[in-house]
């Protein structure tokens, strides 16, 4: 019968063990908070540079098929026709010269949805090619700040 009983009363023990107590549930939660925290504030900023890195780069490529551009058809776009001849043939240009598929497969926005800003002639080159950055606006800083083709 005590052997019994001593069976009995750790059986109960074990049932007791078994699951997790609000205290262990607290400090996961706890460690689980800590670790969001950490990646939020060193992952965020990250996204943000590399925006900014992806805008130089659309831009590059922008400027490249510019100068294939002006290699063809022996100027630039003018202003009204924009960016987008590089991918259409502009009116009143020649067509003989227009590379056929055009000069980008397509015309990318900057990564915060807004297309890119081409001024021919420029005010700081040949012709200046933007995008105001993440506020949209003109001037800003950090994140904010324009991304322009003349401090590339």
């Amino acid at each position: 019968m005590r052997q019994y009983l001593l069976k009995l009363l750790k059986d109960e023990q074990a049932k007791n063990e078994e699951g997790f107590t609000l205290v262990e549930v607290m400090v996961v939660l706890v460690i689980i908070g800590l670790l969001t925290t950490f990646v939020v504030i060193n992952v965020l900023p990250a996204q943000d540079k590399a925006l900014v890195s992806k805008t130089k780069a659309d831009i590059r490529i922008l400027e490249q098929a510019l100068e294939m551009y002006r290699l063809d058809m022996f100027d630039y776009p003018e202003q009204d026709a924009g960016l987008e001849a590089l991918i259409t043939l502009p009116s009143g240009a020649d067509e003989a010269r227009y590379r056929k598929g055009g000069y980008v497969k397509l015309l990318p926005d900057d990564p915060w949805g807004r297309p890119y800003i081409y001024r021919y002639p420029g005010e700081n080159g040949v012709y200046d090619i933007l995008s105001y950055g993440s506020d949209g606006e003109p001037g800003g800083e950090d994140q904010a700040a324009d991304v322009v083709s003349w401090e590339q």
